[in-house]
């Protein structure tokens, strides 16, 4: 049985021109971080929320967990825990109360719903804080509360949208961690997110969507093997012509420098000819963002 499997999903709003979601069909295996990845209004947020059975779609049909969201969604309810991204946390209640609270309220033992939360808090570095009122933290450390409340739960299915953001550097990387682990216990997570490392380093597989439609999916190394040329080469501007670049590979105007994708061969030549002229240079692999950034961009060309 898939986590969800959705086919020909759309959701068009009340007075919207546009879809949000259009026609989009993909599923989600047990036990994987599964992510939609694209830009603000893409219509990942929107996937979430029927999946959630928070929304109704307009057309198609989407199992989760078996069920149907239209006709079964309390089955769902019961087996499912979802971080919506417009949530907020409650102004005097500390994380202890938030996460305490939030089981008990899915019905949870006392005793069970202290165990959890005591050991949620300390995988989430939030032990520290845990009996101080939640409107005297950071922006940072409430967004990890409310994520400490999805994850505390045993709920088979996790829905985390935008969970990292507005979360700085480190504290992002401590959620990335407790999201694996409880991916290695085969609980199911579907991510929304814009930040393209994160689906990169996260995501058992990955969804790009742009403009209410599915573009692409696999895992990360499938979804590179999209990208022709292997490298790419980025260097200042000022001392090479578009013409010369591109006898090297295929370049890109990127602000005030070049990007050129090529393969390994070719960037050792263009990298000497840019030491030589005392050009700014690197060499990196090419990566999830390079080929979201050309397929979203070709996308939006053609509409």
């Amino acid at each position: 049985m898939k986590a969800i499997d959705s086919i020909l999903l759309s959701k068009i709003y009340h007075g919207g021109k546009n879809p949000a979601l259009d026609r989009v069909s993909l599923a989600v295996d047990t036990g994987q971080i599964f992510t939609l990845l694209g830009r603000n209004g893409a219509g990942k947020t929107t996937f979430l929320r029927i999946a959630a059975t928070q929304l109704s779609p307009t057309s198609g049909s989407i199992l989760v967990l078996g069920s149907d969201v239209k006709h079964s969604p309390q089955n769902i309810r019961r087996n499912v825990a979802a971080v919506p991204q417009e949530g907020n946390t409650i102004g005097p209640l500390t994380p202890w109360d938030h996460v305490y609270l939030a089981l008990l309220a899915r019905g949870m033992s006392r005793t069970e719903a202290r165990r959890r939360a005591r050991d949620t808090l300390e995988r989430m570095e939030l032990a520290d804080y845990q009996d101080q009122p939640a409107d005297t933290l950071s922006g940072g450390l409430r967004q990890r509360i409310r994520v400490a409340m999805a994850v505390a739960t045993d709920a088979e299915l996790v829905f985390l949208d935008e969970p990292t953001l507005g979360l700085d550097a480190i504290s992002r990387r401590r959620v990335w961690t407790v999201l694996k682990d409880l991916c290695k216990e085969g609980r199911t997570i579907l991510l929304t997110t814009h930040y393209i490392d994160e689906a990169e380093i996260l995501s058992n597989k990955v969804a790009i969507v742009n403009s209410g439609r599915l573009i692409t999916s696999g895992t990360p190394s499938e979804l590179l093997s999209k990208v022709e040329e292997r490298v790419r080469v980025d260097l200042s501007g000022s001392k090479f012509s578009e013409e010369e670049v591109g006898t090297y590979g295929r370049p890109i105007k990127v602000a005030e420098r070049w990007r050129v994708f090529t393969d390994n061969v070719r960037a050792g030549e263009l990298t000497q000819e840019a030491v030589r002229r005392g050009s700014e240079v690197s060499v990196a692999p090419v990566s999830l963002e390079d080929l979201f950034v050309e397929l979203v961009g070709r996308e939006e060309e053609e509409c």
